[in-house]
């Protein structure tokens, strides 16, 4: 008698388990995937292309917010997001260092180049490197609108000027506050100089009276990451279907859209897998 009693309480304990596995599976398979990304890849029309793809291929739901990465990484470290899509290369290690999270993967990049009038009032036109140009432009009393959101372009504009070891007057300095499109708005309406990274800039270019004077230097190119926010650390993180979104935005299938998109709007490639870097 009492080992029928064990062999039923073992078997009444395996499908309590499977029960609260396969519970748990649907109600992780159910809940959107949370994605903190930064303006960019909104602004050119990459995030819903691939989100529009995976969502079509898994049936799963994907909400993006679409901050600085300042905010991106906060929300992460919060725990209210799933998976960062992010470009400020030394807070992203930080990030992974602290804990919050996981797999940090550098998967493509672009390039961030400087914009101003036409009339190039500062004379940067022509110079070897981006010291020379901030320093110059620091120097020169003309507008700057810097985005000032503690995003990925922000933290790059702030060393450059470190660099250069000389901020623009205050008068001449303007902070947005606000993303990579708007913050080109206003530097368009005020005729002055900005850094901003070229996807932006071509997917506006046709609505901007200002053009890109600085180009090419290495210390321009711009990193796009991945990270996994830590299970481990949030229990409200969906970590399955986020692992099935981090697979697919490193997939084969995501190259080609990445290495493809923008070439019939703009003539040429404007991201670069860069999954083996």
């Amino acid at each position: 008698m009492k080992r029928k009693i064990a062999i039923f309480t073992g078997m009444f304990l395996t499908c309590l388990l499977q029960l609260f596995l396969t519970s748990d599976t649907i109600v992780q398979e159910d809940k959107p995937i949370l994605l903190a990304t930064t303006t960019s890849v909104q602004d050119t029309g990459l995030l819903e292309v691939l989100v529009d793809g995976f969502m079509k291929k898994t049936g799963l739901t994907v909400k993006a917010i679409a901050v600085g990465t300042g905010q991106a990484l906060q929300l992460g470290k919060n725990g209210e997001v799933d998976i960062l899509w992010v470009h400020s290369p030394d807070d992203e290690i930080e990030f992974v260092k602290n804990g919050y999270g996981l797999e940090r993967t550098t998967f493509m990049h672009n390039d961030f180049v400087v914009l101003g009038p036409k009339n190039d009032p500062a004379k940067i036109k022509g110079l070897k490197t981006a010291t020379k140009v901030f320093k110059r432009i620091a120097c020169a009393n003309v507008l700057f609108v810097s985005r000032g959101d503690n995003s990925g372009t922000h933290k790059k504009e702030k060393k450059l000027w470190q660099a250069v070891g000389k901020l623009p007057n205050k008068k001449c300095y303007i902070e947005a506050g606000q993303g990579m499109a708007a913050t080109l708005n206003i530097a368009n309406q005020k005729l002055a100089y900005c850094l901003t990274d070229r996807s932006t800039y071509l997917t506006l270019k046709k609505s901007l009276d200002l053009v890109v004077l600085f180009e090419g230097d290495k210390t321009l190119f711009n990193y796009y990451s991945l990270i996994l926010v830590n299970p481990e650390r949030f229990k409200g993180v969906n970590a399955q279907g986020t692992r099935k979104f981090f697979d697919y935005l490193l997939s084969n299938e995501t190259r080609d859209i990445v290495e493809n998109f923008g070439k019939d709007k703009f003539g040429k490639q404007i991201f670069y897998w860069d999954l083996s870097r």
